[in-house]
């Protein structure tokens, strides 16, 4: 059974984003398990069973909230590039 999470907020606020409660209600969700995502603290597959959508779809909304799907150092990515 899902856990939930009651959070506060001013109940103007998503007026003053120019966004319906639920849009706003969406991006904070978002926003939390991308957050959790980049932390390490959560896999991409458990970020977006959070959000109820599939792991592709988790992976390609992150540019929305500015997180990285891959985390890979430069050296990482240059080692990946090298053995191409």
């Amino acid at each position: 059974m899902p856990m939930q999470m009651q959070v506060e907020y001013p109940e103007t606020l998503p007026d003053a984003l120019a966004e319906t409660r639920q849009e706003f209600e969406n991006e904070a969700k978002l926003a939390m398990a991308a957050k959790l995502y980049e932390l390490k603290r959560l896999s991409s597959g458990q970020a977006a069973q959070m959000l109820g959508i599939n792991r592709v779809e988790f992976l390609l909304a992150l540019h929305r909230v500015g997180t990285p799907a891959i985390h890979l150092t430069e050296e990482e990515l240059l080692s990946d590039v090298r053995n191409a």
